[in-house]
């Protein structure tokens, strides 16, 4: 299959080995790590994380599991800038179909590196965007 760009929930259940990650997804992320292909991570989700956790919406743990895996080479993440690539993107994914600035920039994110987005976001899974839920 190859890499895989995965949203910020996505990341999160991966980690926690949450239920709510499609198995279809879930599957995806393994098949990443198994054959050594990086799953990527938009810079944005990390600032997203640490305002959740700041917010107390996630635990610090999530944010902490983020940095271990982004670090650790057993995990195959790997941190993607925002950079000039994906901010030139960032006019494809139409503000009127993902409204929400983030999500808008890890799905421009997965359209720059050319990979398909690991979310269950309905928005943007009906903005055409290739995804795996």
């Amino acid at each position: 299959m190859g890499s895989v760009v995965a949203d910020t929930h996505s990341i999160v259940w991966f980690l926690h080995g949450e239920a709510r990650l499609s198995e279809t997804a879930r599957s995806a992320m393994r098949a990443c790590v198994r054959n050594g292909d990086p799953i990527f991570v938009a810079s944005i989700s990390l600032v997203e994380l640490t305002y959740l956790v700041e917010k107390r919406r996630l635990p610090a743990s999530a944010l902490k599991m983020l940095r271990v895996a982004l670090t650790g080479s057993s995990f195959g993440f790997r941190l993607a800038p925002l950079d000039l690539l994906v901010a030139d993107t960032l006019p494809q994914v139409r503000r009127d179909e993902v409204p929400d600035l983030p999500d808008r920039v890890i799905a421009a994110t997965a359209l720059a590196l050319k990979l398909p987005l690991v979310t269950c976001d309905g928005r943007i899974r009906a903005s055409g965007i290739q995804t795996i839920w």
